[in-house]
């Protein structure tokens, strides 16, 4: 197989004057995103509220890491990954067909990494981190790259509009005949686990936790990912589809006035979605339960709204990214080039996330998310982040990929194009 591939494709993968720093930077900074975002789930000694998400116990510090959170991370930075993924296919897509490639090689091409990316996700739920979102990627490449990354724009378009129809129908329509109903305030379900349950945590046997995390895996791989489908979540690949072919992310000085809109609006509506939940977590306002609870409508609120901020991050990202090559400042260099190293070596750092978090974190390593709190955690995920920075750049000094990226380039182009 790997041979045939290699007759058939005139080219490997990106190379490196071929990389833009916007989409790098975005990845870079979005791991810093999701490395945050993930603590609340290790803090497992921690008093839950209704959403069983953030824990609403600590001092007045810790629940200002919280009211920052819900807003600007919490279900915020999982789009601007869904987005950049979505472009990364069509990238590699265009780059092969430009090359002189068939659109069906390409395409076996990014179907055989989607392939890998759920091997890769549910060893790594199995192992480590329960909440991969490796293989639900997978699963959505496999399905989206199929049906649309050949089809025309006016295709393109066509499903972007099913699925923000579907997002309002499925997503929002149940809260909605609620509150027509006048039930909005019962809305939810306050009897459901708290979340950080599904990552086993608080297991002291490994071998237990090990069984937990790779049934959340499986689901959040498959039953997730088929729930994004049917509920209209793609969307958010299929603008990371439209954008790539246009080149923002590479050429975003030709595409300011949408960059510009995009932030704005995106980042306002993100936050403002986000803000009666962060306000209800930390008693400012007063709701009902099942309001706060993991299906209720202050979340539903939040799920929707998130796909804005993840627009709105892409878009402000880029933006800096224009700036920052246009007018090539001195002072900074190496910092931004430490986060784009970061970007460039994404699948290693993410999974290097969750071989320095869970050892320490749970119950069957160290045991010290027992013992920290949301601040705490957050300084710490923080110097997670900050360890495979300078790995990363320690790598980009020395001209090497990630390890990850190298082992991944090996299986879908074969040895001699990787």
């Amino acid at each position: 197989m790997t041979i045939a591939t290699e007759e058939r494709l005139p080219r490997g993968g990106v190379r490196p004057n071929e990389r833009a720093l916007a989409p790098d930077l975005a990845r870079g900074i979005m791991l810093l995103g999701i490395v945050l975002s993930n603590t609340a789930f290790h803090l497992w000694a921690a008093r839950r509220g209704p959403s069983g998400w953030q824990p609403v116990d600590g001092s007045w510090l810790d629940h200002a890491v919280q009211f920052t959170m819900i807003i600007v991370l919490d279900l915020r930075v999982y789009p601007l990954f869904a987005f950049l993924f979505g472009y990364g296919m069509m990238q590699l897509y265009l780059r092969q067909t430009a090359a002189g490639a068939d659109g069906r090689a390409a395409a076996k091409i990014l179907r055989r990494r989607g392939l890998w990316l759920i091997a890769i996700g549910l060893t790594h739920a199995a192992l480590l981190m329960a909440g991969d979102i490796t293989g639900f990627y997978g699963v959505l490449s496999l399905v989206l790259g199929t049906a649309l990354l050949r089809r025309g724009e006016r295709a393109l378009k066509w499903w972007t509009g099913i699925g923000v129809a579907l997002l309002v129908l499925v997503s929002a329509g149940p809260a909605l005949a609620a509150l027509l109903r006048g039930e909005l305030g019962t809305f939810g379900d306050t009897g459901a686990d708290p979340g950080f349950k599904a990552y086993a945590p608080d297991e002291a046997d490994w071998l237990t936790a090990a069984g937990i995390r790779l049934e959340t895996g499986l689901f959040v791989t498959f039953a997730a990912a088929s729930l994004t489908l049917v509920g209209g979540g793609y969307v958010i690949f299929l603008l990371g589809f439209w954008a790539a072919r246009r080149r923002v992310l590479e050429e975003p000085g030709d595409h300011r006035t949408l960059l510009r809109r995009t932030a704005a609006l995106g980042i306002a509506v993100g936050w403002l979605g986000a803000l009666p939940a962060a306000l209800a977590h930390t008693g400012v306002l007063h709701v009902t339960d099942a309001m706060q609870s993991d299906s209720g409508a202050l979340m539903v609120l939040r799920d929707i709204t998130g796909n804005a901020a993840g627009l709105g991050y892409v878009a402000a990202i880029a933006l800096f990214a224009h700036r920052w090559t246009t007018r090539r400042p001195r002072r900074g260099a190496t910092a931004v080039a430490a986060v784009a190293s970061v970007g460039q070596r994404s699948l290693s750092c993410y999974l290097a996330h969750s071989l320095l978090f869970a050892p320490v974190l749970a119950a069957w390593g160290l045991g010290l998310g027992g013992h920290l709190g949301s601040a705490t955690m957050a300084l710490f995920a923080c110097a997670v982040w900050l360890v495979t920075l300078a790995g990363a750049y320690a790598l980009e000094r020395a001209g090497r990929r990630g390890p990850a990226e190298a082992a991944l380039r090996r299986l879908m182009y074969g040895s001699r194009r990787a």
